[in-house]
């Protein structure tokens, strides 16, 4: 059984005094880490489920959640509302890079003029990119007359959102972002700052751009539990190991051995006859 004597004076020498140091300095470390990934966990668990509610929610008038010509808030994001007007053709757009199935294309977004004169940005689907990234894609054109869309609202895109940077020089008519406050100076009317992403449209047009498929709402931050008790569990294991590494300096100087020493081959103690 070893005395406190000797734990002590294994303890203060400087090999141990530096391994201790590092030992105590990567628990509250991992505990760190261990806390923010859980945090990252919460909220990204907090998003799924509102994402998925709003998903699977009733559609509701446009006007119920955002004022003609104002904003989308970020927790009706994905919310299905239905709005009705008359498509502006004149200043209809493409979003670039915009891949769907694993084909490249572009999304169709054309604004809704509704009866108080303001309107709403609608992506009214994808369409497969033309011969060259210049080429303008053929787009189907929107259905005349009144129509009522029913849609995802979706908040404007902005390079921190989307990772996307808008460009000069581009063709006309087309576009990276779908900002409805960039496009929106190009319209002579007052546009929500957002965008619909078409679900389906009375009357329905034919031929229309295909559907954008409804988002993935993911593992709602699973990953980022585990991580979360990855860290955590590397506390047991810092610990766990300087405990090993103690007793087993402990064993080798009650043995005789001197730390990191080899043991004497068996041959060597024996005597000769």
């Amino acid at each position: 059984m070893p005395t406190l004597e000797s734990v002590y004076r294994i303890l203060l020498t400087r090999r141990w005094l530096g391994l201790t140091l590092v030992v105590l300095l990567v628990i509250p470390a991992f505990v760190f880490l261990g806390r923010w990934q859980y945090g990252r966990f919460e909220e990204r668990s907090a998003n799924s489920e509102r994402v998925t509610a709003n998903i699977e929610a009733a559609p509701v008038p446009l006007e119920r959640l955002a004022a003609p010509g104002g904003r989308v808030d970020a927790a009706d994001r994905f919310r299905r509302v239905s709005v009705a007007g008359s498509y502006d053709p004149a200043h209809a757009l493409v979003a670039r890079r915009r891949p769907q199935n694993g084909r490249p294309g572009f999304y169709v977004l054309t604004p809704l003029v509704t009866a108080d004169g303001t309107g709403v940005l609608v992506n009214r689907g994808w369409v497969p990119a033309g011969a060259t990234a210049d080429t303008p894609p053929a787009v189907p054109p929107p259905p005349a007359g009144q129509v009522t869309v029913t849609g995802r609202l979706r908040q404007s895109e902005t390079t921190a959102s989307s990772g996307i940077r808008e460009v000069s020089g581009l063709p006309a008519g087309q576009v990276l972002l779908i900002n409805a406050g960039s496009i929106g100076r190009q319209v002579p009317y007052r546009l929500l700052d957002g965008y619909v992403e078409l679900i389906s449209q009375e009357p329905a047009g034919t031929p229309a751009p295909e559907p954008v498929p409804a988002p993935d709402v993911g593992a709602g931050g699973g990953l980022n539990l585990a991580y979360a008790f990855q860290w955590w569990l590397f506390i047991g294991v810092a610990i766990g190991g300087w405990i090993l590494l103690l007793r087993r300096e402990l064993a080798e100087q009650r043995d005789g051995q001197r730390p990191g020493t080899p043991a004497e081959p068996e041959e060597a103690r024996t005597p000769a006859t």
